[in-house]
Order: C-alpha cells, then sequence, then structure tokens
C-alpha cells in the first residue's frame, strides 16, 4: 500500500519540462501531479561515490527539482571503477563539484545544492533540514547513524543503501510515518542497533566491491525515492532488501521497530574504524561462511555433525528471524561471564548475530575462555537467500 505523496505539487511543468518528462507523463500514477511533486522535492544525497553515482544521475534524470549533495572527499582514480558520476578528468577535484557539473549535463533543468562538509554532531540538523527526503549513501557506519539520528530528531523519512564485494542492502527508515498510514515507524537502530566494534569491519578499499553492485543498490534506492516523493507503489518500509551479485538473487527481511530501544537524544559523533586490526587474518580463519553454516545445518539434520549454534542478539531481535535450529544467549552474557555455564566445552560453537559486528565481538572473549569458537561471517543478513530462517519472507 502507497503512502500519501511527500511533497505537494509544483504549479506547472515549462514547456521543457513537458519535453523532457514525457514518458513520466504518460505513466497513469505519475502523470503531470505526479512530475509537479517531483519538480518541487528538496532531496539531501550525503555521499556522491559508488552509491550517491546512480542516485544523483536518476534523481536527476527523474526531475527531483533540488538536490543536494554532501560530501568532503576529492575523486581518486580508484573511485572510477565504481563511482559514475566521476571521470578521469575528474581526478583531484571535490566530489560535490564534479557531481553537480555532471548532474547538470544531465539535467540544466533542476537546481544543486552542494556541502562540502564532513556531517557531525555540530552540522548535521542544520544541514539535513529544509529537504523533504535523505538519501544515505556512505560508506563509514559513523555517517549512518548520524545521518538516521538526524532525521529521526527532524522526522525525515530516510533512504539507506550499503554494500560491500558482492552483497548490497538498502531499506526505507521512517522513524515516525504520517499518522493513519499502515506502516509501522523503523529507523537504522532498530535493525542495527550496536556500531561495529572499531577495527572489526574493513572498508572497501580492503574489502573490495564489484563496480556493478553499486547501480544495482543505487538504481533502488533512486526507485524508493521518487515512489515516496509521488505517492505510488509500496515503500520499503518495513523491509530490508539484500542483493547477492553472485547469484543475482534478491531476498528480504521483515525488519519491525525495536520496542525496547531509547530515545534519539542529541546527537553524538560515533568514533568507528572501519579497518582491520593486526589480527585480521586470525580472525577470519575463525569464521564461517553461510554457505557453510547451511551445508553443516543439513549434515546436522541427518545426525553426521554436531555443533552449538548460538545468537547472540536480544530477545526481541530473535523472537523477529532466526537461524533455526540457533538458541539465544545474548551478548552482554559474555561481557559479564554468565554466558559460559550454558556452554558445553566439548562441543564446536558456532556464534552469531545481524550482521557478524556482535558475533565478533563474543568469539574474542569466547576463544579466550577456552571455547573452540567460530563466528558467522556476515550473521543472519548474508543467511537470507541460503537458510531458510524462521521470520524472513523470500
Amino acid at each position: 500500500m502507497a503512502l500519501l505523496p511527500l511533497v505537494e505539487p509544483a504549479a506547472v511543468l515549462t514547456d521543457a519540462e513537458v519535453q523532457r518528462y514525457a514518458r513520466h507523463l504518460t505513466l497513469p500514477v505519475v502523470g503531470n501531479e505526479g512530475q509537479r511533486r517531483l519538480k518541487n522535492a528538496r532531496v539531501l544525497v550525503v555521499g556522491a561515490g559508488g552509491l550517491g553515482s546512480p542516485v544523483l544521475l536518476y534523481l536527476a534524470a527523474a526531475g527531483v527539482g533540488t538536490i543536494g549533495v554532501v560530501d568532503s572527499d576529492v575523486v581518486d582514480e580508484s573511485n572510477l571503477q565504481r563511482q559514475v558520476l566521476h571521470g578521469t578528468p575528474d581526478v583531484g577535484r571535490g566530489k560535490t563539484a564534479s557531481a553537480r557539473d555532471a548532474v547538470e549535463r544531465l539535467n540544466p533543468l533542476i537546481h544543486v545544492e552542494l556541502h562540502d562538509l564532513r556531517l557531525d554532531a555540530s552540522n548535521a540538523l542544520e544541514t539535513l533540514r529544509g529537504y523533504d527526503l535523505v538519501v544515505d549513501g556512505t560508506d563509514n557506519f559513523a555517517t549512518r547513524y548520524l545521518v538516521n539520528d538526524a532525521c529521526v530528531l527532524l522526522g525525515l523519512p530516510l533512504v539507506w543503501g550499503a554494500i560491500y564485494r558482492f552483497d548490497g542492502q538498502t531499506s526505507v527508515f521512517w522513524a515516525a510515518p504520517p499518522a493513519g498510514c499502515e506502516y509501522e515507524g523503523v529507523h537504522y537502530r532498530d535493525v542495527f542497533p550496536h556500531p561495529p566494534t572499531p577495527g572489526t569491519v574493513p572498508s572497501c578499499a580492503e574489502g573490495g566491491v564489484l563496480g556493478v553492485l553499486c547501480g544495482a543498490i543505487g538504481s533502488v534506492m533512486a526507485n524508493e525515492a521518487v515512489k515516496l516523493i509521488t505517492g505510488i507503489g509500496e515503500p520499503l518500509l518495513g523491509r530490508l532488501l539484500t542483493f547477492d551479485a553472485l547469484t543475482t538473487r534478491w531476498p528480504e527481511v521483515l525488519v519491525h521497530a525495536d520496542p525496547h530501544r531509547a530515545p534519539i537524544g542529541p546527537l553524538e559523533d560515533i568514533a568507528v574504524q572501519c579497518a582491520l586490526p593486526e589480527s585480521a587474518p586470525v580472525l577470519a580463519g575463525h569464521a564461517i561462511s553461510a554457505a557453510r553454516l547451511a551445508g553443516r545445518l543439513a549434515e546436522r539434520e541427518r545426525g553426521n555433525d554436531d555443533f552449538d549454534l548460538v545468537d547472540v542478539r536480544e530477545q526481541h531481535e530473535f523472537d523477529l528471524v532466526a537461524i533455526p535450529g540457533a538458541r539465544l544467549v545474548p551478548r552482554g552474557g559474555f561481557f559479564d561471564g554468565s554466558a559460559f555455564a550454558s556452554l558445553d566445552r566439548t562441543r564446536p560453537l558456532i556464534l552469531h548475530c545481524k550482521s557478524g559486528a556482535r558475533s565478533a565481538e563474543v568469539l574474542t572473549l569466547a576463544r579466550a575462555a577456552g571455547f573452540g569458537a567460530i563466528h558467522l561471517d556476515g550473521g543472519i543478513l548474508a543467511c537470507v537467500d541460503k537458510i531458510e530462517l524462521r521470520g524472513s519472507r523470500h
């Protein structure tokens, strides 16, 4: 079910706009009124990199009247493999200026606002305020949490996406959607309540990313923005869409508001170092892939394998979606030591959480305590097309 349109329509379309957007105008659910809503819309895109590139190009092509761009980085030659906004002559230029030029070449009828800055707690609210919608295409956790929190405080919908290697994720977060709509308010912290421990998550530079994956996820993000602005279709509220570029599958996971979530207070900067520490090769040797776990679960069903599969998330997360055969032992019990009494040292231990960050923390504690433990690389989110999860929808 569609939401009400996010933006009121502009008064009229010019002759040039009618000509340019003719294929939109012939769509019954968009038409002249929907195009005028796009013309009147103000959308802020945070990040002019891999995801921001297709988002900015498609929003500009669609006729979004005012597009803001936030980025403080400069174009590097290594960006060109996936950041299609920029070309070889742009190497060394600021990404916001390069993005503006590319967008205006594509559509000179729109207005581009540049925010050549690094978002932090001191400027986020001021930067986001005045926009109808925010699209987060950033590549670091600190900014993702900051953008989410600012959107919650300002009451703005947030289209979010993330990519890593061959995998992508995207969703729409809106803590307080309009009264009377059927959608539950969900925001980023409901799905990812805790930032990863510093040093446990590699950056794209270290882990790599398939360039065309940015286009696949970024196009979906732009589509969600257009739907919200015009009030058409079914938004990704309450659904986290995933994409495996190697198998070309798009499973989704239903997500819900955390009934125990703390209210968002004054904005704070979060320090998350997205780089692997010196001991990363050892940690990697103690991980299991989702595909390998699926095989071991099948063998356990046949009686040919035995291991203790432990979910270290919280009870409310476990109730929403879980791997069949897993048992819940929340992360806090490992930090205070109470969890170890429930573990059998004679059985192999496989730990997991939502994305792998919390289970990596627990893995260090469990191995230090003498348990032969490994953890699930990528967590439940890596399992959606490999294991039939309780509570998921494919």
